[in-house]
């Protein structure tokens, strides 16, 4: 089963039960596979393309939450935290952070970096090992902690 059909399937069993955040949520998503669809002039995304969409979207609500934390909204935050749940069930397993500590050393060491600014060369190395398994800013910082502090 494709995650496009998940996705339908999901959709369709989220209206029966009545669950409105879940069918909303879903909704968004098939709407943004749609779009990227029409704009790439495809007729259907593999999975790979519809994670990188599932990930676009959730850190777009990983953003707003930081957003409205700021702002004191917590009507918000707790709506957008929902819909991150949701959205994250359909991405691949994430990396814990050992593992990424562990890709991340090993990149370190094969493009040679010696401190921080060689963090461009590792995060080139490593994004493409880690994509959609591991956010972006995860990344970063682990790259940065063990390039500042090479001993550890």
């Amino acid at each position: 089963m494709t995650l496009k059909d998940r996705l339908m399937a999901d959709l369709q069993e989220s209206m029966k039960k009545g669950d409105t955040v879940r069918r909303d949520v879903i909704r968004y998503l098939r709407s943004a596979i749609g779009n990227e669809e029409v704009t790439r002039k495809v007729e259907s995304l593999d999975d790979a393309a519809v994670a990188e969409i599932i990930s676009r979207q959730v850190k777009q609500r990983r953003e707003s939450i930081e957003s409205f934390r700021k702002g004191n909204r917590h009507d918000l935050v707790a709506k957008e935290e929902a819909e991150l749940s949701i959205l994250t069930a359909y991405l691949p397993q994430q990396m814990s952070r050992d593992e990424l500590t562990a890709l991340a050393r090993q990149a370190i060491k094969d493009v040679g970096a010696h401190g921080p600014t060689d963090r461009g060369k590792v995060m080139a190395r490593l994004m493409p090992l880690v994509k959609g398994k591991a956010d972006g800013r995860d990344v970063n910082e682990v790259v940065a902690a063990l390039l500042s502090n090479p001993s550890s």
